[in-house]
């Protein structure tokens, strides 16, 4: 077996970030290969293994890969070594976007039709890859420094100890349901802060709409059977493998009862070793 241990696959939409995301892993230390020819993949593993003894190895493969030929590939090496698959994706409009603003042809563009088309031909391609994925990232409205924010915050060097990284993220169902997350909750049974105009302008962060988010009797017994579901859901999905699990809890808004219960539950989640990646998507809007 060979010195590797970590190995990342990165894929996803062309213009989704793939480049950037290598990048900043090449900031953390890991050994990339960007733009991989899949014939390769095995190969460049195997090398890396070799004297040089790379413990994590991040490999960047592009929309050329055959997805069938891929997932081949993928299972091959979780036979011999830890293996996390990172999806980028992003809505077509602003796929369009970006080629537009870069001037940049798209890897599959054949002439015969156009860019909207032609990024959707990629994402049916790729929609089995996405579905075998640790982890999708929809980088639509994300800049450069969140993507290099989350990278680091993902994949930097820990103690190896935490078999499965967690993400627990607020939101606002007015802005929309959050892509890709596995586990969602809906907190807006409980009495709105909004409506009370002291605190209409704070946020779950402040102690104030806290203290009375946690004043309502149902908030405490909601997150108790909350907990009491991960207790038995968190050590089931490490079991099956899973390495990342994402967790988001919605309220109107996104900026009162579900960042408090989110902040709540990431205390909740480090007091049992956890360390979990917050976010408040909505919290500013």
């Amino acid at each position: 077996m060979s010195a590797v241990t970590d190995v990342l696959v990165i894929t996803g939409l062309s213009g989704a970030g793939r480049s950037q995301a290598a990048d900043d892993l090449e900031d953390l230390g890991w050994f990339v290969v960007d733009n991989l020819p899949l014939e390769l993949l095995d190969k460049i593993v195997e090398l890396a293994g070799g004297p040089a003894a790379y413990s994590r190895l991040g490999l960047v493969v592009g929309p050329n890969a055959r997805p069938t030929e891929l997932l081949a590939a993928i299972a091959r090496l979780r036979e011999t070594h830890r293996v996390f698959v990172l999806f980028l994706d992003a809505s077509t409009a602003e796929l369009v976007r970006r080629y537009g603003s870069s001037r940049r042809k798209h890897p599959l563009d054949d002439g015969t039709s156009g860019m909207a088309a032609t990024v959707e031909r990629e994402r049916a391609l790729l929609e089995a890859v996405k579905e075998e994925a640790d982890l999708v990232v929809d980088t639509s409205e994300l800049n450069v420094h969140q993507l290099k924010s989350l990278i680091h915050e993902t994949f930097a060097a820990g103690d190896g100890e935490e078999p499965m990284q967690i993400a627990v993220m607020s939101f606002g169902y007015k802005q929309g349901l959050p892509l890709d997350v596995d586990v969602v909750m809906d907190v807006r049974f409980l009495p709105n802060p909004h409506w009370i105009p002291d605190l209409r302008p704070l946020t779950g962060l402040d102690a104030p709409v806290k203290e009375y988010v946690f004043d309502q009797p149902a908030t405490n017994e909601f997150l108790a059977r909350f907990e009491h579901l991960l207790d038995l859901l968190l050590p089931a999905y490490a079991a099956e493998g899973k390495s990342y699990l994402s967790i988001a809890i919605g309220c109107t808004g996104g900026r009162h009862r579900s960042v408090a219960l989110v902040e709540e539950l990431a205390v909740w989640l480090r007091a049992r070793g956890i360390r979990p990646r917050v976010t408040h998507r909505d919290v500013d809007h």
